[in-house]
């Protein structure tokens, strides 16, 4: 069944559906047309009793009078039975063939009862009969009268011949009906299906068609529009990283194959050799470092999930993070102070959140000047890690796509792999965060991090 294509699968389910809302109807409306019929007989039936209970009555002690005038009258078979068992035949077919049985006659002598009869001679079909007690003066006596169930039979056949015809044409219609509803509900999925085969790698802008319906196809077709979205960004974003990349990485290995290059040319004395050996060195690193920014950065990328997420105190981070930057920044003449309130934990992965924050204070030491300073505190019911210093600042060229990948001011040539604020707000947002920079109006940087409470 799972090979079959879905237009039949609906067609099947709705003709089978159909078929038994048929059957059922077929049968309700035979059972009530009849208990209709059925029902119509026995007013006849009881009709016909009260005429022959008045004729009796009309005719007192002298019974043959009546017994003439019931049979002119009553057109269907009957027979009056009075106390002592005499049966007053009113049908000349019954020939003295009683209509019901002792047992039955017995419990008619004290209330009325419908029966059945299989038939007699000049009534077609089996009978309904009916037989109810009557009183006249002192006698007691029983009416049976019966009517033929002959039409009530054919009336039936008629509808059951009728709904046997009248059914499968039925069915049938709506069973093209069903498969013609489902080929136009699918169109649109064909529609999308067709245009998405045309969709590649390089998705330029093509989208699958969506119906103006507003339906659960439409909603369907936006759903995978904004997929597709998604899917371009991501690539655009790829694409730009992966270009970017092969750039940065240009530039150490023209210098780290030049440098080699020279060395091997001709021959070079110690100093010049020992030179030469510290800028390819300085150029491995420089490629090492970018590689592992490379890598962190694809972690944090693959998934959120793949994280291992903990309680991660803000002031024993400062402390740590501070303690290991002071040797350099003393080095440089530089000053490093903290200010972190007790008690502030944000759930993260322990080990990004460190990589980012000494990320931070690195770019502090290497672009800004002045006294670097690293909070830790509660704002309007989030945490805020903040670094600043107080150097000139970052450069309005670049302030806004700071958190871009090897995103550099105009000019810049400082080392470094331009990934380290990439990084910072890629851990951010993996902890739940976002991440902000701002010139401060008296002069230098600051980079806060925000994160919700635990």
């Amino acid at each position: 069944m799972s090979r079959v294509p879905i237009r039949w699968r609906l067609t099947v389910v709705f003709a089978a559906v159909m078929a038994l809302v048929l059957v059922g109807t077929g049968l309700l409306v035979t059972r009530l047309v009849g208990g209709q019929l059925d029902r119509s007989t026995d007013s006849t039936l009881r009709a016909r009793a009260t005429e022959v209970a008045e004729l009796l009555r009309q005719s007192s002690t002298d019974f043959e009078p009546a017994r003439q005038r019931l049979a002119r009258r009553v057109a269907s078979a009957g027979q009056v039975v009075d106390g002592r068992g005499r049966t007053i035949d009113l049908s000349p077919g019954l020939r003295g063939r009683p209509l019901i049985s002792a047992a039955q006659l017995a419990s008619a002598r004290r209330v009325s009862l419908f029966t059945s009869h299989p038939g007699i001679p000049g009534l077609e079909g089996p009978l309904r009969v009916l037989a109810q007690p009557l009183q006249v003066e002192e006698q007691r006596f029983v009416v049976i009268v019966a009517a033929s169930r002959g039409e009530r039979d054919r009336v039936l056949g008629v509808l059951r011949n009728a709904l046997l015809v009248g059914g499968p044409l039925a069915l049938l219609l709506a069973a093209l009906a069903g498969y013609g509803v489902a080929a136009a509900a699918l169109r649109p999925v064909e529609a999308m299906g067709a245009r998405a085969a045309e969709v590649s790698g390089r998705l330029h802008g093509r989208r699958l068609p969506v119906s103006p319906a507003g339906d659960e196809l439409t909603r369907l077709g936006l759903t995978l529009n904004a997929m597709l979205d998604r899917l371009e960004d991501a690539a655009d974003r790829e694409r730009r990283f992966t270009a970017d990349a092969s750039h940065e990485l240009r530039t150490p290995l023209t210098v780290l194959r030049a440098e080699i290059d020279l060395a091997l040319s001709q021959p070079r004395e110690a100093p010049a050799l020992a030179a030469a050996l510290r800028s390819a060195g300085d150029e491995t690193d420089r490629l090492s470092r970018l590689a592992e920014d490379l890598l962190v950065l694809a972690r944090l990328d693959e998934d959120v999930a793949a994280t291992a997420p903990a309680s991660v105190d803000l002031a024993g981070l400062v402390d740590d993070v501070a303690a290991r930057a002071r040797p350099a920044a003393a080095h440089a003449g530089r000053e490093i102070v903290t200010a972190a309130e007790a008690g502030l934990a944000v759930r993260a992965d322990g080990a990004a959140l460190e990589r980012a924050l000494t990320n931070l204070v690195d770019n502090a030491l290497r672009h800004g000047g002045g006294r670097i300073r690293i909070d830790a505190a509660r704002a309007d019911g989030q945490l805020e890690l903040c670094v600043s210093d107080a150097g000139t600042g970052f450069d309005p060229a670049i302030l806004e796509h700071a958190f871009e990948r090897f995103a550099r001011g105009p000019g810049d040539r400082a080392p470094g792999t331009g990934l380290g604020l990439a990084i910072v707000a890629a851990t951010a947002r993996a902890a739940g965060g976002r991440a902000h920079a701002a010139n401060l109006a008296a002069g230098g940087a600051q980079v806060r991090l925000v994160f919700p409470s635990v």
